[in-house]
């Protein structure tokens, strides 16, 4: 239930719960996950607190609720949850999804849709959403959701409460920024004076990686966001190379039962290596190396960064 959530994600829930308190809610929400592990959990325990006629936020008052257990099973007609349709969220799924809410509820007098993976809306499907959202109808509700709200339209964004979740909290992540710095000032121009910037450039650079690995092409829709607002000298991109060589190697060390040099296996990390076998990863690592040498040659970075991700894809 959500209160489970109060010390994990104290602002996130200070908001949900208040909205369920305060009876102040809003037709459409766009949840921004940031990698929280458990933000599908949070958001069904969210929905549950929504529909639940005593506006309860844990399960303490009410035992073992059949409406939560029902929920938790995915057969509760007043919730309908959207998942890409291979790569896309297509715009029939939409038509269906709105000729169903088009009935009247057979439980309560709320109705929840959800949409995973949000960014994965295709232009059609993404104006059919615009318009629903547009026009809501009373007891209707929204929920979007997303890793990385780069890849939502504005418009789609601008009707919704969006609400961003924390990261997790792993120990490892501060040990393998020290060590990822010290290597880049040992080794580079760098200064420890820098050291700072280097804190949110590391972390910039992991996450661009881990949502190429997740969107492939699409990644150059959004290289702007993911890239360029940080990413701005050459000695950036000289360490922003560096780092993603790194990150790609220890992955290759995981993958082959190696020992890691610096990063140890998380969730993301793991997806990466379900999708891709040595060779993908060992071809990953030549291309960024080469694509590096091509920095120190004064390359335009716009189109060295856009060719990158092609090669990453094979050159298509």
């Amino acid at each position: 239930m959500l209160d489970d959530y109060n010390n994990i994600q104290p602002i996130v829930y200070r908001i949900l719960s208040n909205v369920i308190k305060n009876e102040t809610l809003s037709h459409a929400y766009l949840f921004e996950t940031n990698g929280f592990s458990n933000s599908q959990e949070l958001i069904m325990s969210f929905v549950k607190s929504l529909l639940c006629p005593n506006k309860y936020l844990n399960n303490k008052n009410c035992g073992n609720c059949h409406q939560c257990e029902v929920i938790e099973s995915g057969n509760f007609p007043e919730i309908k949850i959207i998942n890409p349709d291979g790569l896309w969220i297509k715009k029939n799924q939409l038509q269906e999804l709105q000729t169903e809410f088009g009935e009247k509820a057979l439980i309560g007098n709320k109705r929840i849709y959800i949409i995973n993976n949000a960014d994965r809306l295709n232009t059609s499907a993404a104006n059919s959403i615009l318009k629903f959202l547009e026009e809501p109808e009373e007891g209707i509700i929204a929920i979007l959701v997303t890793e990385n709200t780069s890849g939502i339209l504005e418009t789609i964004k601008s009707r919704c409460q969006i609400i961003r979740l924390k990261k997790d909290k792993i120990t490892k992540d501060k040990s393998y920024i020290e060590t990822i710095k010290k290597i880049l000032i040992q080794n580079k121009s760098t200064k420890e004076n820098d050291e700072d910037q280097l804190n949110e450039k590391i972390e910039k650079v992991i996450n661009f990686i881990n949502y190429y690995e997740n969107h492939h092409l699409d990644t150059i829709i959004f290289m702007q966001k993911l890239w360029h607002d940080y990413i701005k000298t050459k000695d950036d991109m000289l360490d922003a190379f560096d780092i993603m060589i790194m990150y790609y190697r220890d992955i290759l060390n995981i993958k082959v039962d190696n020992n890691t040099e610096i990063f140890e296996k998380t969730k993301d990390i793991e997806k990466i290596i379900q999708n891709n076998n040595a060779e993908d990863i060992c071809k990953k690592i030549n291309i960024l190396i080469d694509k590096k040498n091509n920095i120190k040659s004064n390359a335009n970075t716009k189109l060295l960064m856009d060719k990158l991700i092609i090669d990453l894809e094979g050159g298509i």
